[in-house]
């Protein structure tokens, strides 16, 4: 897009572009508070950040009715910051730390969506299940004791590269994680149904794959990174 468009022309032009089930995570991760509030004063209110400190320090300057998904690594000792502060974790990699989100989303008073985070893109990242871990995860006896966090669907981030065949078969590996989980674990349950993939760079092909989310944040907010150093 032009990157003389402002960003609220750049996310109205994106939000029409996407099919309705689709929802639009606008990753915010270094921006400032004024970028956030001009997409803000356009409608959205869908926002991801990847770091529990910048998440922390930019909600309370912000309106309350802003939902924020965590999309970065978390770690174990950052959860407490994070759970109160968000409606939706889509980067849950392990079952130490989805615990870890149960005990705080208790002391916390709410029940928290989550999603679990698939290594779809090979060696390229080292965060993320495989889908062998993923099916013991669901399978255990812990598990089964969680009472105040829901598994919402599945995230997953496509290699970094311009073979778009490669890209598609990792967003369709993904969705068929997504598919099998369903079958064995949640059958009928409307509450498991999300497939969060696809960026900036890769989102009109995981749509086409199945993505019901996508995170972007260069399409909307240009390379402004205000917060960087």
């Amino acid at each position: 897009m032009n990157t003389q468009m402002t960003i609220a022309t750049r996310i109205k032009a994106l939000r029409n572009s996407l099919p309705s089930h689709v929802e639009l995570v606008a990753v915010s991760k270094t921006k400032p508070v004024e970028d956030i509030m001009e997409a803000y004063q356009s409608g959205q209110r869908l926002f991801g950040e990847n770091k529990a400190q910048e998440l922390a320090l930019k909600a309370p300057l912000l309106p309350s009715d802003i939902r924020w998904h965590f999309i970065g690594h978390l770690q174990t000792n950052k959860v407490r910051m994070v759970v109160p502060l968000v409606s939706v974790i889509h980067s849950v990699d392990s079952l130490k730390l989805l615990q870890a989100i149960d005990r705080e989303a208790r002391l916390a008073g709410k029940l928290l969506p989550c999603l679990l985070e698939f290594r779809i893109a090979g060696e390229e990242t080292k965060y993320g299940l495989t889908p062998e871990e993923g099916t013991a995860l669901l399978a255990s006896e812990a598990f089964r004791q969680m009472s105040h966090i829901t598994i919402a669907g599945v995230m997953g981030m496509a290699s970094f590269t311009n073979d778009v065949d490669r890209v598609r078969a990792e967003f369709r590996k993904l969705r068929l994680i997504f598919e099998q989980l369903k079958a064995r674990f949640f059958p009928g349950d409307p509450h498991f149904r999300e497939i969060s993939m696809g960026m900036s760079g890769d989102y009109r092909l995981a749509i086409e794959e199945g993505s019901t989310m996508v995170r972007i944040g260069t399409t909307i907010f240009s390379e402004r990174n205000a917060l960087d150093k």
